[in-house]
């Protein structure tokens, strides 16, 4: 396939469109894919219509939805006409969601069904227009959810009539889209709790993408389902737009990805590769796979045994690939630290996994690799075609904060000049405000973000994944969050009580009883992790946290809420 003459989301498509006509897209799981061909006319289409809503180059619209393959329509009929999507995540509240629209200054907005109730227009100067995601129709203001109903039945008639529009739209339609151009505003949702609206370019999205095919190969053969939200950068670029530069498919769910939905997809599906956050696998591991490998005192017995834990991983992880539909060559991690367990587990099992590293604000791989050539608890090597370096690395440790320069880093935060100019160096550096270290062939290894860091009491550096790690190998332990509190470092726990109730019949104990026991094992799981850490690391108290933590769509947890 011939190179790129211009890195812009309209070449892109344009490209692909040429090379894979007929090729199978976007799609449902439970639906036929519609063809790149189709793809693009209902682009073109959809390009008229917002033309008619008088929508020009550099005009922000904003997208509310659930992945499917209209999300995916909207997004390149937005872009590739010049004007500028606003992805918003569907887990921020209404007065997120209006503040984003506000902020922005969305002309219009695509919204789904489920989701129409999150708007609300007191406060809007000007009302952006609302189309209906789900058939492109035009949402009269006031309408109630109920009357949403009307807008889904005439949805065919709708998409007919665009399709009519698509015909007659051939070269009516003729997009000046340059590479610096800005394409997207991605409000993020971070773990300090300050959300801002990263501002990417045409180039920053499609370089990155393009360099990204330089560590792993797509091609059009290939099957993705899609499980994280097409809002955040993570996916929309390595699940989205990579697959739909090289003329792959992408399949989407219509219900939440819990193992009860997601199993039969992929039976169904055989997908080749699968992007992922470590919550994912790192749930199927402490909820499935460890407790069958450790089921009874034998099977711990000879769990404790290198070599014959990794026969029983690689025993484990050719179920999993089985499970996964049997055809995955790439499994990709990303958005959060895996644990390390749990990465040793599909490490042993030569399970095909690769771990990446990025942000939002550098479009958002930095590093990365794929499975053939993972080292453990690495994110890979850095990107060909972007600097990186260490700045100003420990001399005993290597370790300083990572820095980037590239085609891949944003523009800016949106209307925030101060913020925009604290995260660069005078001399053009990114700061992505985590640390880590460049080791032997540029592979990265990441250490924690500067601000979680703990100081200890003769200046050691302490960092909360790290010890959060070694907790959440406790299989009594779902979740946890490290912190310091009075100078003292303190762990909040989320516990796994249906694995203490197998194990210790929690249940059948009076409260009394109960709470006396959890104690006893919180000290346990402290005496454990302080045997296993830095003396200047050790854990002075762990609190349970009787409910799941909030996190970012990246299933990180949201720090700033737990450490006032």
């Amino acid at each position: 396939m011939e190179a790129l003459t211009k890195y812009t989301l309209h070449k892109l498509l344009q490209r692909t469109v040429e090379n894979f006509p007929n090729r199978p897209a976007l799609s449902m799981v439970e639906e036929e894919p519609f063809t790149y061909s189709e793809l693009n006319s209902r682009v073109k289409a959809l390009q008229v219509f917002m033309s008619q809503q008088g929508i020009i180059k550099g005009d922000r619209v904003a997208i509310l939805s659930e992945n499917c393959p209209h999300w995916g329509i909207a997004y390149f009929a937005i872009t590739t006409m010049g004007a500028v999507v606003v992805p918003i995540l569907t887990d921020f509240h209404t007065n997120e969601v209006n503040q984003i629209l506000r902020h922005s200054g969305a002309k219009l907005i695509f919204i789904s069904t489920t989701l129409y109730e999150k708007i609300s227009y007191e406060d809007f100067e000007v009302r952006p227009e609302m189309v209906l995601i789900d058939t492109f129709s035009l949402i009269p203001p006031e309408t109630t959810k109920d009357k949403l109903k009307d807008a889904l039945k005439d949805g065919n008639a709708t998409l007919t009539r665009l399709k009519e529009k698509a015909m007659k739209a051939v070269g009516l339609i003729s997009p000046e889209v340059q590479e610096d151009d800005l394409a997207a505003i991605i409000y993020t949702s971070g773990t300090t709790g300050s959300s801002k609206g990263v501002m990417l370019s045409h180039k920053n999205l499609v370089y990155d993408a393009h360099i990204t095919l330089y560590i792993q190969k797509v091609n059009e053969m290939d099957r993705l389902i899609s499980i994280l939200p097409l809002a955040h950068t993570y996916e929309a670029t390595i699940g989205f737009l990579i697959p739909m530069m090289q003329g792959a498919c992408v399949f989407y769910l219509d219900k939440p990805p819990t193992a009860r939905v997601l199993v039969p997809a992929m039976q169904k599906i055989q997908p080749t590769m699968i992007m992922a956050v470590p919550l994912v696998i790192e749930k199927i591991f402490k909820l499935q796979i460890h407790p069958q490998l450790t089921k009874n005192a034998m099977m711990r017995e000879l769990y404790r045994i290198p070599f014959m834990r990794k026969a029983l991983h690689k025993v484990a992880g050719a179920k999993l690939m089985k499970t996964f539909g049997g055809k995955l060559h790439f499994f990709g991690v990303g958005g959060a630290m895996l644990s390390a367990e749990v990465e040793r587990f599909l490490y042993e099992a030569k399970f095909p996994y690769a771990i990446g590293y990025g942000l939002t604000e550098t479009s958002p791989l930095i590093a990365g690799c794929s499975p053939s050539v993972v080292k453990f608890r690495a994110t890979g090597v850095t990107l060909p075609g972007l600097q990186c370096r260490i700045f100003h690395p420990d001399p005993k440790t290597g370790e300083g904060e990572i820095q980037v320069k590239g085609d891949t880093v944003m523009k800016g935060y949106y209307r925030d000049k101060a913020r925009t100019d604290e995260c660069f160096t005078a001399d053009g550096w990114f700061k992505t405000g985590d640390l880590g270290v460049l080791a032997k062939k540029n592979y990265l290894y990441i250490k924690g973000r500067i601000k979680n860091v703990i100081i200890g009491p003769s200046g050691e550096n302490i960092y909360p994944e790290e010890i959060e790690g070694k907790i959440n190998e406790s299989e009594i332990v779902l979740e946890s969050l490290v912190y310091e509190m009075e100078s003292k470092i303190v762990a909040r726990v989320y516990l796994n009580y249906e694995m203490m109730d197998k194990t210790y019949g929690i249940s059948k104990m009076n409260s009394v009883v109960a709470e006396k026991h959890i104690e006893k094992l919180l000290s346990d799981i402290r005496k454990h992790v302080n045997q296993n850490v830095s003396s200047f690391s050790v854990i002075h108290k762990i609190i349970e946290q009787k409910e799941p933590f909030e996190k970012t769509p990246t299933q990180k947890i949201k720090r700033f809420l737990y450490l006032s």
